[in-house]
């Protein structure tokens, strides 16, 4: 019999299964919707929708950078031991593959085609989920892309080629014809954003409630002081600011006696031509996720409490 969409879709959304799945179970049972949520079951795959409120802040960072493009995305899980998982390291690699087609879009991302497979890339979590039995989800993706020069990478802590716990992109502009000396250096200015965490890459770039907040803390520190006083400390602590959190301001990690701006420049020379940076994304793992704190005393005390 002939299975419709609208079918296929509501045994989705009852039990969180792939969509071919759903659509495997309704042909073997004939269109009996309560028939296939048991079939479902029975082959262990409608346990996604289940584990959807589960918190999931591990997992791994995932990055695909070459030549003139880098993608960079976040895949979670609930537990590091899954993030060790071969299934799951093979799944963000190929996730991180699609990415650059999504230029940023995680609903893009999620309705690709899931490479080898004729299913999204949403439905390999799902089916990933049912196979190891955790909530997993694609939580962010960004790319970074230049008309000429390079995106470099670099991944901190490792586990595997392309996947680890901080992933950075960093693009550099250039007209420079010494390749490797470009990507050489967009490799160690990622190092240093993984090392510093800046907020942006100049004043410019940071955002203007953030600028607004500092001022105001200079300004209450600085209180009855005459205005062309005050204005002299908000723009030196202005100078400060950036040298600690704008990139292009901070003391390169590599040779501190120089700022990250100076460096680029002293590179021109190797490079061959100019060399702008034009962006950085820095992603590290579960980053803005509240995670459940487990209070073990009161885990203990309603395991003594449910025994009596």
């Amino acid at each position: 019999m002939t299975i419709s969409a609208s079918l296929v879709k509501e045994l989705r959304e009852k039990t969180g299964a792939g969509m071919m799945d759903c659509k495997a179970a309704l042909t073997e049972v004939k269109g009996d919707i309560e028939a296939a949520i048991d079939w479902l079951r029975k082959k262990g795959l409608s346990k996604a929708a289940k584990k959807a409120g589960r918190v999931a802040a591990e997992g791994l960072i995932g990055i695909a950078a070459s030549g003139k493009m880098g993608a960079v995305v976040e895949v979670n899980s609930e537990t590091d031991f899954v993030a060790r998982n071969e299934q799951f390291q093979e799944m963000v690699t190929n996730i991180a593959s699609l990415a650059g087609q999504a230029k940023g879009d995680v609903a893009k991302l999620l309705a690709a085609t899931y490479p080898g497979k004729k299913i999204t890339v949403e439905d390999q979590v799902k089916e990933l989920i049912a196979t190891i039995g955790e909530n997993m989800s694609v939580r962010r993706t960004a790319t970074l892309e230049v008309p000429s020069g390079v995106v470099g990478s670099y991944m901190h802590n490792q586990v595997a080629p392309g996947l680890g716990k901080i992933g950075v992109l960093v693009a550099l502009e250039s007209s420079g014809k010494n390749a490797d000396e470009l990507a050489a250096l967009a490799r160690q200015i990622a190092m240093h954003v993984a090392a510093t965490n800046p907020v942006a890459l100049d004043l410019a770039g940071v955002p203007a409630e953030t600028l607004a907040r500092e001022k105001a803390i200079l300004a209450d520190k600085n209180q009855g002081k005459p205005p062309q006083v005050m204005e002299k400390i908000v723009a030196s602590g202005m100078k400060s600011y950036a040298k600690d959190n704008c990139l292009l301001d901070q003391a390169y990690i590599h040779d501190p006696s120089k700022s990250v701006a100076q460096a680029v420049k002293e590179a021109e020379g190797k490079v061959g031509g100019p060399v702008k940076v034009t962006g950085f994304v820095r992603y590290a793992l579960g980053e803005g996720i509240e995670k459940k704190e487990d209070d073990f005393a009161a885990e203990v005390a309603a395991a003594v409490g449910a025994s009596n």
